[in-house]
């Protein structure tokens, strides 16, 4: 299969590290609040039990973390990864009275946790930032118990014409936005380049399944322009 994702680590970091600050604002601003819908029916979906054990990497500020513990009446544990310190830190202050969440300072192509110990493993709009993407759905899966689900949330290909020219145009003036609302305009230009080279939907179905990955599925939000792809561990 043709890969499209070639980014340089040190580039990734450096592109959420000059944002970190206005991440949450950006986001709610360049979707229109869509994306929250989209985490909505991203955890509907994964639909967790109470007393599970969750680890979300790419974790950012914390957004899905606390659907989770939403649904499931605060009853398990949650693991954030993130390699961006800040967004760490931003993640613990929405966080600060909750104790059944922790927070780790690493990256998806290695995790710190011993094999077979989570229920869930998700990741929303960080897996095509991750350099080897294959090291990461390994690590998902190698942590992941027997019966553990995995689920993805990324931005993906339209499957609308019509629909798609108008998205192009729209995403051609992110970078100009990100320019006069935090004064940078290179983030939303890579934010941009990654979408265009990452996979279509059955194409990262396919990585999914060279994984040793079961049950494999996805669904298209908004016409595809996000899409959530879902795992599991058997």
């Amino acid at each position: 299969m043709k890969t499209y994702h070639t980014n340089n680590e040190r580039l990734v970091k450096r592109v959420f590290q000059d944002v970190f600050d206005k991440y949450d604002f950006m986001n709610d601003l360049m979707s229109f609040g869509v994306h929250r819908l989209w985490k909505k029916s991203f955890i509907d979906w994964l639909n967790p039990q109470n007393s599970t054990k969750l680890i979300d990497v790419a974790s950012g500020t914390g957004d899905i973390p606390k659907l989770f513990l939403k649904k499931i009446n605060n009853t398990g544990k949650v693991y954030c990864v993130d390699e961006n310190k800040e967004m760490l830190n931003l993640s613990k202050k929405k966080f600060y009275n909750i104790k059944n969440i922790s927070w780790y300072c690493n990256n998806a192509e290695k995790l710190p946790f011993k094999d077979n110990y989570f229920d869930y493993y998700t990741i929303s709009f960080g897996i095509r930032n991750v350099e080897n993407i294959d090291k990461a759905l390994h690590e998902a899966y190698r942590v992941l118990k027997p019966g553990g689900r995995f689920l993805c949330l990324e931005f993906s290909k339209v499957r609308n014409e019509i629909l798609n020219k108008f998205y192009k145009v729209y995403s051609k003036s992110l970078p100009a936005l990100g320019k006069f609302v935090v004064g940078k305009s290179e983030p939303y230009e890579y934010l941009i380049n990654s979408i265009e080279r990452f996979y279509t939907q059955d194409e990262f179905s396919e990585q999914i399944l060279n994984q040793k990955f079961s049950n494999i599925s996805y669904r298209n939000l908004s016409a595809g322009i996000a899409a959530i792809h879902s795992a599991w561990k058997v």
